[in-house]
């Protein structure tokens, strides 16, 4: 089990590692294992969370704790990389009708997972895909 210090750390070296200025905090009230707040410029994570999703896809990806957090981190500031290069049209996500609500958010969420990768280190690419598709199943789950 990782503690929040463990994770803040790993957060705080992979930000810097590529010099963004994201700013991240604990919030145990967070129903996810991490999201970013694009209004904030902020990381946002649950501990309990990350270590719940490591649980969940520990037995298919073959990665230590770190680095699966590291893949979460990398998937999070694909967010914020697409909404730097894409300024989406926020208002459709509180005014739109269902289905462009549905559209914008599948395609952020495609997006994230685009430009997060290509700032993942060569070695843990595989396993960012597995990560990835492990990610689509479980949201189908709930």
């Amino acid at each position: 089990m990782l503690y929040i210090w463990d994770i803040e750390k790993i957060i705080k070296n992979t930000l810097a590692e590529h010099g963004l200025g994201i700013t991240y905090e604990f919030n145990n009230k967070l129903n996810a294992p991490m999201n970013f707040n694009v209004s904030t410029n902020t990381l946002k994570f649950n501990y309990l969370q990350v270590n719940g999703y490591i649980a969940k896809v520990n037995f298919k990806i073959k990665e230590t704790d770190e680095n699966i957090v590291k893949l979460l981190v990398y998937h999070e500031i694909g967010y914020y990389l697409d909404f730097k290069k894409n300024k989406h049209d926020i208002k459709t996500l509180m005014y739109g009708e269902d289905e462009e609500i549905e559209q914008l958010m599948a395609e952020i969420e495609r997006n994230s997972w685009e430009f997060g990768r290509t700032l993942v280190p060569e070695h843990l690419v595989h396993a960012y895909d597995q990560l990835r598709e492990l990610d689509k199943q479980l949201l189908k789950s709930h």
